[in-house]
């Protein structure tokens, strides 16, 4: 476990609401100069905190406004690895995890429109330790966060 305090943990509550914020801009919210922010950003990338610097596209504009939460169903005992290499293959999947409760997994899918999730959810339900797969369609975005 890398070693954080609250100066760190400010940092990352900034950059995680715009990662382009400049240091200085940072520094005045946290209390530190530029060049004290800088230093620690880099220590937090080289930690492997911080993972990437990125952008969020808002799915409807960029075409992928058809969105599904799927239940995940699978035959017999099934490893996460298998699950994982069986549900990165299908480009539709933005998010993927195992679960308690009576599925395998659930897994979050967009595609621009209903065909193509349909086509996707069939890449997947073929996946032989697959068995079956139980879909909703979300109608709209309530909450939508990003927190890694």
């Amino acid at each position: 476990m890398v070693p954080m305090d609250n100066l760190d943990r400010a940092i990352l509550d900034l950059l995680r609401q715009n990662s382009r914020a400049g240091y200085g801009d940072i520094g005045s919210s946290v209390g530190l100069s530029a060049s004290a922010v800088k230093r620690r950003v880099d220590r937090l990338v080289a930690d492997g905190v911080i993972k990437a610097f990125t952008i969020q596209v808002d799915p409807a504009v960029d075409g992928m406004s058809t969105e599904a939460v799927v239940e995940l169903f699978c035959r017999g005992t099934v490893a996460p690895d298998e699950l994982q290499r069986i549900l990165q293959n299908v480009p539709e999947v933005v998010y993927a995890g195992t679960v308690t409760g009576s599925a395998d997994a659930i897994v979050l899918m967009r595609a621009r429109d209903i065909t193509s999730l349909e086509d996707a959810l069939e890449r997947v339900r073929i996946a032989p330790n697959v068995d079956h797969t139980r879909s909703a369609i979300v109608l709209s975005r309530l909450v939508n966060r990003s927190r890694d």
